[in-house]
């Protein structure tokens, strides 16, 4: 599904990465650890397209396609999904105005047709049920007076209603409580026909999701054991 080759990657004058090399195979559950400032967040970053992250040199290959110098909508169109730690606040864009058309995107990228309102909220109906999510947030602006909580729960619904191809969770455990990353776990493993690659620190979370790879970063490089 993934395929990192020999990458270096800076920030400004920063060099953050240096020859990267990692393999994500397809339904794989593939942690990324690592102390502080060692690099996870940024590889995330990188591998979603978010432009402030230079490659330098290196390659990624996504689903057989080089996708190195592909800008960062295009990366999600193809089916990657960046679950980011720190969401911000989007005054005025209710989350329903974002969902829909979020999915009327993705489903006019991947079919070339474009996706009705009573087939979105149908969709969209389904999976704010299967997380628990009253209606009334639909009319709230993104991440506005939500909690950690809260706010992996929106996560979550894109997530379902996306259906990603890969999709990248950078600490979906931060500052969520037990109920919040039991239903991450239980949304992960609802779903196979996604990869994951997860940054986490918290044990009882990773015993929820049993990774299946791992890979431990350090000082921007991969850690060889």
């Amino acid at each position: 599904m993934l395929e990192i080759k020999n990458l270096t990657v800076q920030l400004g004058e920063q060099q953050l990465l240096t020859d990267i090399n990692l393999h994500v195979e397809t339904g794989a559950r593939h942690l990324l650890c690592g102390h502080n400032g060692s690099g996870k967040s940024t590889l995330a970053k990188t591998i979603a397209g978010t432009p402030e992250y230079k490659i330098t040199s290196g390659q990624i290959i996504f689903n057989g396609t080089d996708i190195t110098n592909e800008n960062t909508t295009t990366r999600a169109l193809m089916g990657i999904f960046l679950g980011a730690q720190h969401v911000p606040e989007i005054p005025g864009l209710t989350i329903l105005s974002f969902l829909k058309h979020s999915l009327i995107a993705h489903t006019h990228f991947q079919t070339g047709h474009d996706l009705s309102m009573g087939d979105f909220l149908q969709q969209l109906n389904t999976a704010r049920e299967q997380l628990n999510i009253p209606q009334q947030w639909m009319n709230r602006s993104i991440n506005v007076g939500f909690s950690g909580g809260e706010r992996k729960r929106i996560m979550l619904l894109q997530l379902l209603l996306t259906q990603p191809k890969l999709a990248i969770l950078d600490e979906p455990d931060s500052g969520a409580d037990t109920e919040t990353q039991k239903l991450i776990a239980d949304t992960i493993h609802k779903m196979p026909d996604t990869t994951f690659l997860f940054v986490s620190h918290q044990p009882a979370f990773l015993n929820l999701v049993h990774p299946t790879h791992t890979t431990t970063l350090s000082g921007g490089k991969i850690m060889i054991e």
